[in-house]
């Protein structure tokens, strides 16, 4: 039995679900979100509640159920309140600030780096070592905030780099004489 998938989805007040066949779709203040659940997974609304559940008891139909009801609870989730996350930026003359609709990063090479921000995300730079990324969408937010570090991920051994907020870096002692 998933424990996950035990659970039902709650619509957050505010929020509208429809669920149209193996299509479930939720419209709130920051904006709409559809998810298409497999078809090893059978989804019905209840009582202002969304629940999941396999169709069998295969292995595959299983691993869905979790899964399948963990994605309608990120996009009830990003349509009410929407999600975000923080990077800092450590090094001497390392830097960030938005140029327009891009992301411009100074992070030691030989040149800026220009990040085209995609559709549906919202980046803001408080500070020229902080950006933040906000959207409705969990993945993509997660997927932005991941390309962004990999440009200049933290080093072991100065902690110098891109790393979210709150990341630990387990730092390594160098050369000795």
């Amino acid at each position: 039995m998933s424990r996950v998938g035990k659970k039902p989805v709650p619509v957050p007040a505010g929020v509208t679900a429809t669920v149209s066949g193996q299509t479930v779709t939720m419209k709130g203040s920051k904006g709409e979100l559809k998810f298409v659940v497999p078809s090893l997974v059978s989804v019905e609304m209840k009582d202002g509640a969304i629940e999941v559940q396999p169709i069998n008891q295969t292995k595959p139909a299983r691993s869905l159920w979790g899964t399948s009801r963990a994605q309608i609870a990120n996009i009830a989730t990003g349509v009410s309140t929407g999600f975000a996350k923080k990077l800092e930026i450590t090094g001497v003359g390392y830097r960030a600030a938005m140029a327009g609709k891009a992301l411009k990063l100074s992070l030691g090479y030989s040149h800026d780096i220009e990040y085209a921000v995609p559709e549906g995300i919202t980046i803001a730079t408080p500070k020229p070592t902080e950006i933040t990324i906000s959207g409705i969408d969990r993945q993509k937010v997660g997927q932005v905030a991941a390309e962004i570090r990999d440009y200049r991920g933290p080093e072991p051994y100065k902690g110098k780099g891109v790393r979210y907020e709150g990341e630990f870096i387990f730092r390594k002692e160098g050369k000795k004489k």
